[in-house]
């Protein structure tokens, strides 16, 4: 279990040592759901990350880069065991660190864990091509790792976005520089600390804390780095980009959505209800692919919107230890823009339908939003446009196909979506039509599995994460051309 009333001073994790353990002075790290200082972490910036990434290009150029795949995935498949092993210690850190409800942090985890034993057991399958050029020549076209990449993980899936971002670069063979956000950075601290003791080398896994105007912003600029992954806001996205384009490094980015979700008359709705209100309170909005605005075909769009407001009205709000429906927002910060956005959103004639009650036993500290379902607002509106990034649910009539797919596209995203009918043509015309990099047929995962290809379109980013692809992403092509007669 973890201490509630003590500070626990954390360090960076670079070149295989614990150094810095912030002691004094640092970063203080906020328990959401008392508003708590709970963890301490030092504030890092240049001078660590030069110190990380000669770490790392000294293990992909030594130890870590003679690694065989097999041995890559082998390594990669003892974390996995390892994250089984510390699985409830994990989940409380999660949890206390985040405010998501323990049963949200242990998902969590079973999915970080799922990722590098995926990815593990990926590692000596990725291969690369024989092309028929021509003849007396044999040409090879061979997938080779980037060499140094970083990672800049954000605050809301800390284990997660680490193990899918990580364990795909491990498992083609690159050396990592990880930047966690400041807010949340102590499970991907823990799960590196589980690396060395599965075997990876020392400088293969760095973990660097800090600002991310400060320490992230040196690591995406480094000229060091190969290859940068990064997900997060897309102002801050532009920034990663404009920094990696100054060494001509290659980004993946994953910018956030504001992701429909469509009901037509003839859905089912017993059935599509409740993955709808999970799709928008799971990690309390917090999540990239929320489901934040829900399409409904004007028919039925009243009942709808009743028995969305039962389901709404039967939430309950607490601390993440606690296990309810809902968990407090990340920060003071964040919950204030989440309030501000909503308040504008009422200030222009939206109205709220329901919304979740507090436990009795909430903390008073806590920085909690209950959840909320919204009716009145255009889909033009900022609330029909922004991504709020906490659990509120926008609710748009439609009148037709034509008219629902109009409203789907209508924002600078295209993250994820979800469509709702049993009309098997219906589902693959708005599934071909919705700008979306994941569109989800009567079903909706908050980005979908492991397996599954995961990133955006327009606004929400490009390259992709998760399944093949994603470890495919941290590799490029070499191409050698063979003249034998």
């Amino acid at each position: 279990m973890l201490d509630q009333t003590s500070v626990t001073a954390y360090g960076h994790l670079i070149n295989g040592e614990t150094i810095d353990r912030a002691t004094a002075g640092g970063i203080d790290v906020l328990d959401p759901s008392t508003g708590k200082v709970f963890a301490r972490i030092p504030r890092g910036g240049a001078a660590e990350v030069d110190r990380a990434i000669d770490a790392a290009r000294s293990a992909f150029e030594g130890e870590w880069g003679a690694k065989s795949a097999l041995e890559r995935g082998r390594i990669l498949m003892k974390i996995s065991a390892l994250i089984i092993e510390n699985f409830e210690e994990l989940a409380a850190l999660e949890s206390r660190d985040t405010g998501k409800p323990m049963k949200q942090a242990r998902a969590d985890i079973t999915a970080t864990a799922r990722y590098f034993e995926y990815y593990g057991s990926a590692a000596d399958k990725h291969h690369g091509e024989t092309i028929p050029y021509s003849k007396g020549m044999t040409v090879l076209a061979l997938r080779v790792p980037h060499g140094v990449t970083a990672h800049i993980i954000p605050w809301n899936y800390p284990s997660q976005i680490y193990g899918r971002s990580v364990g795909g670069a491990l498992a083609a063979g690159n050396a990592c520089v990880v930047k966690p956000a400041e807010d949340a950075c102590l499970t991907p601290l823990r799960i590196s600390e589980l690396a060395l003791e599965a075997g990876l080398p020392a400088g293969a896994l760095n973990v660097v804390c800090g600002l991310g105007t400060e320490a992230g912003a040196a690591l995406a600029a480094h000229p060091g780095i190969n290859h940068i992954s990064f997900t997060g806001s897309p102002q801050t996205g532009t920034a990663v980009a404009k920094a990696a384009a100054e060494n001509h490094v290659q980004v993946t980015l994953e910018l956030g959505g504001k992701s429909p979700q469509v009901i037509f008359a003839d859905a089912d709705l017993d059935e599509a209800l409740p993955v709808i209100v999970n799709a928008i309170i799971q990690n309390a909005g917090q999540t990239c692919a929320a489901g934040s605005r829900v399409l409904i075909e004007r028919s039925i769009y009243d009942e709808v919107l009743a028995r969305l407001s039962e389901r709404f009205s039967a939430l309950k709000v607490g601390a993440g230890v606690d296990d309810l429906d809902c968990g407090p927002i990340i920060s003071a910060k964040q919950l204030e823009r989440v309030t501000s956005l909503v308040d504008a959103a009422l200030a222009d004639g939206a109205k709220v339908v329901a919304s979740a009650s507090m436990a009795e036993n909430a903390p008073e500290g806590g920085f909690f939003y209950p959840p909320m379902l919204l009716d009145g607002a255009a889909p033009e509106s900022r609330i029909g446009q922004d991504e709020v990034f906490g659990p509120v649910l926008a609710a748009f009539p439609f009148d037709d196909e034509k008219d629902a797919i109009r409203i789907a596209n209508a924002t600078p995203y295209g993250l994820t979506a979800s469509v709702w009918t049993r009309d098997g043509g219906r589902q693959m015309r708005c599934a071909n039509a919705i700008e979306a990099g994941q569109v989800f047929v009567n079903n909706y995962g908050a980005g979908g599995g492991i397996e599954l290809p995961f990133g955006g379109m327009k606004r929400s980013g490009y390259g992709r994460e998760k399944a093949f692809e994603g470890m495919i992403s941290f590799t490029t092509i070499k191409t050698v051309v063979l003249k034998h007669g």
